[in-house]
């Protein structure tokens, strides 16, 4: 007797049991990869990717708010610094270089962000790799009402080399605040999986300029993006220099560690999200025992001949138990659909509100362990059926049915 064809055999007779309970599986096993792996991601990205600076110099308040607000372009300014105070920043031994950015405005919903134009001559983004316009475009001129288009941003607005557009006041859109002034798209940047590719990116001017905005304050800019030159001894100065002795402006260093703070407060969310995912394979689990558990009523006469052919009762016993883990793992099969499904629209969601790139389809250790565990958690929830068979009656359940 083959034991795999007997339980084959098995799982067709009761398809549609399987199918419910193998669904059970996929959905518990894909929700816990996903959470998983979006979870690891979103903390790594937003960890690591810092746009190729240390840190950002702006106005007195939360680094969190300081530092969303200028390298992740989410969240609203927490206000605005002199002209003087990037010029200092800028000319400070301890600094490479920093970049002027101000913003304020938006063109239907993705933002405006006026720069200097080191970002895009000096800045390497990741290590050999600069933010690049394809051709046929160029960069803007600082003089001009000009703007270089992140490619996500453009591909979102469907704006082109040589599109022109109106931009609107505010970081949230409105029809009704449109500015009269005409910006032309002279530039498309090249994907860099960064926040920079859903921005419109125009001269510094440009936003200080603004019709309608406070001329009091044309000259000033939202924050300085500043990349250290040597060990982080630069860092420590100029966190003194501005945190502890000044008392005007926030140097919020290194990014990296303000955002690691970010995702310490909210890990209970994280652990939530990731107990439920436990308690729903659980569930899945119970399913099986409970779905095998009740057709042993069906099966008894089918395992009493079994034996009465000569099989063992450790076969019957391992017969019910391979049943059990062969369910979760069709269903751990089908479960990473169910996880491609998740990460893919989560990623889509992450992009498109942060610019932050996740990849489903790398690898990650829970795709080994999560189909592993939920198959061992099966064949646990298998052993309760198996000793029922184990002790089925063989000449009891061999009395011809009247």
């Amino acid at each position: 007797m083959n034991i795999f064809l007997i339980v084959l055999k098995s799982l067709r007779q009761h398809a549609l049991s399987t199918a419910i309970t193998a669904s059970s599986i996929a959905l518990a096993g894909g929700l816990l990869m996903a959470v998983w792996v979006v979870k690891e991601q979103s903390h790594q990205a937003f960890t690591q990717n810092n746009a190729g600076f240390d840190a950002v110099l702006g106005a007195r308040g939360s680094k969190l708010q300081l530092v969303l607000n200028s390298i992740f372009h989410v969240e609203e300014s927490p206000g605005n610094m002199q002209w003087n105070d990037y010029v200092e920043i800028r000319d400070n031994p301890n600094v490479e270089v920093a970049v002027a950015i101000a913003v304020g405005d938006n063109y239907r919903g993705y933002r405006l962000v006026g720069v200097t134009s080191n970002l895009f001559t000096q800045v390497e983004y990741k290590p050999g790799k600069r933010f690049e316009v394809g051709a046929p475009g160029r960069l803007f001129d600082p003089e001009l009402r000009e703007a270089v288009v992140g490619s996500f941003a453009a591909e979102r607005l469907r704006l082109r080399y040589g599109d022109t557009f109106h931009p609107f006041h505010g970081l949230n859109f409105n029809e009704k605040e449109q500015h009269p002034e005409t910006y032309v798209v002279v530039g498309i940047l090249k994907p860099s999986n960064t926040p920079a590719d859903r921005v419109i990116w125009i001269p510094l001017e440009g936003i200080q300029k603004m019709s309608g905005h406070n001329e009091r304050t044309a000259e000033d800019v939202s924050a300085a993006l500043v990349k250290l030159k040597g060990s982080g001894q630069a860092g420590f100065r100029l966190d003194l220099l501005y945190n502890k002795q000044g008392n005007r402006l926030t140097f919020a260093w290194p990014v990296g560690r303000i955002m690691a703070q970010m995702f310490d407060k909210i890990s209970w969310f994280d652990r939530v999200l990731t107990l439920v995912s436990y308690l729903v394979a659980l569930v899945a689990a119970g399913s099986i025992l409970a779905s095998i558990y009740s057709s042993m009523n069906d099966r008894k006469r089918d395992i009493a001949i079994l034996r009465a052919l000569g099989a063992r009762r450790l076969r019957v016993f391992s017969m019910i138990v391979l049943e059990a883990t062969t369910i979760a793992a069709l269903g751990m099969a089908a479960g990473f659909l169910v996880y491609g499904g998740i990460t893919f629209a989560a990623a889509e969601l992450m992009r498109a509100q942060t610019g932050v790139v996740l990849s489903p389809l790398s690898f990650n250790r829970v795709m080994l362990w999560a189909p592993a565990g939920m198959i061992g958690l099966a064949a646990l929830a298998g052993l309760v059926p198996a000793f029922k068979a184990y002790r089925t009656p063989v000449a009891e359940n061999l009395t011809p049915l009247s």
